[in-house]
């Protein structure tokens, strides 16, 4: 069988890519493995242009966010399913000067479109904001398991998608094509997160897996808003709070934890003043991170034929809108990506 482009992994990252080569007229065929593990199924999919402690906009904000909505919203008329859900985030003050600062962004035309309101009261009687918050606008969060599970159903119709183990072994590499089993294509495009670590190709690459914990959770509070201050607390439609996530570099092999279930319950006990009722699920997973905090897009510096779009961290549903147009105007016009997350970057050391 003969296609433009194998990706490999059919995460977040390989869906998105994979859709908009489709429907620019290119035909793909998707390797994805559903058992490995995939950080895309246990992320809890926000997007919030103002983020850290310090409450500053989010890197690339104003190229990253009037992609995202217009691009899920695409994806939900293409597929007939709703899985992104547009919702104020809540950002509490933790002191007067917080927000007075915030008084001042409210008139930055750099801020103006990424905010609802800035309440200098509380909110929410059943949350700590003694000095009120900012709500935030361009923001809510993306059910990617729907997302993924629909998607798969997609390339199925197309003959798209290959549930299996990708062997690198079999991958031949020529000048202009690349061949693997029955398949021949164009190029192929590494998309499988993690999975590329272990790539002899791409093994210079400085991934820094991060691991994540997630909480859902009965909790008798359901505000309008996600509410976001040390920790992210999402009011879900099955009547759960999902409530995340913690940040590991040091536990990578091991499933869900005590000490994170723990440091979780207490972020929620300082950021909402109702008590938890009961533990519903806890999810791990790790995500491909990297040193420097900024995707890997490009070519290999040896292959014409081999590419990766990978590195997007804990920020995929922001990222991967935006660079996703990027890395087809690489593959079909080969223009670079930019500096800041083309994989030159890292050709030093090779």
């Amino acid at each position: 069988m003969d296609v433009d482009f194998l990706l490999i992994g059919q995460g977040l990252a390989g869906t998105v890519l994979s859709y908009r080569l489709i429907k620019d007229g290119h035909s793909v065929m998707v390797i994805d493995e559903p058992k490995a593990n995939n950080s895309s199924r246990v992320a809890a999919g926000l997007y919030n242009p103002v983020t850290g402690r310090k409450m500053v906009k989010t890197w690339n904000a104003d190229l990253l966010f009037p992609e995202i909505e217009p691009l899920y919203e695409e994806l939900e008329k293409e597929l007939g399913a709703s899985f992104l859900h547009k919702m104020p985030i809540y950002r509490p003050f933790l002191n007067i000067e917080e927000q007075n600062e915030w008084m001042g962004n409210s008139e930055d035309e750099k801020f103006k479109i990424y905010l609802k309101q800035i309440q200098i009261t509380p909110l929410h009687k059943k949350v700590e904001n003694d000095f009120g918050g900012v709500v935030l606008a361009n923001s809510g969060y993306l059910d990617i398991n729907t997302l993924l599970d629909c998607y798969s159903k997609f390339l199925i119709e197309k003959n798209s998608l290959l549930e299996d183990y990708f062997d690198e072994n079999q991958l031949i590499i020529q000048e202009d094509r690349i061949h693997y089993k029955e398949l021949t294509a164009r190029g192929v495009i590494y998309c499988n997160g993690l999975g590329t670590m272990k790539s002899e190709f791409f093994k210079f690459l400085p991934f820094a897996p991060v691991k994540g914990e997630i909480l859902d959770l009965e909790q008798d509070f359901h505000p309008k808003e996600i509410i976001n201050r040390g920790v992210f607390r999402i009011s879900l439609p099955n009547g759960l709070v999902r409530v995340g996530s913690t940040y590991s570099w040091h536990d990578l092999d091991q499933g869900p934890t005590e000490r994170a279930k723990n440091e979780l319950f207490e972020r929620l006990d300082h950021l909402v003043k109702i008590k938890a009722k009961k533990l519903v699920n806890h999810k791990t997973g790790i995500r491909p991170a990297t040193k420097d905090r900024r995707p890997m897009l490009g070519k290999h510096p040896d292959h014409e034929s081999v590419y990766v779009f990978n590195g997007f961290g804990a920020k995929g549903v922001s990222l991967v809108p935006y660079y996703s147009k990027m890395m087809v105007d690489l593959l079909i016009n080969n223009n670079q990506p930019h500096n800041d997350v083309n994989i030159s970057r890292f050709f030093k050391y090779i």
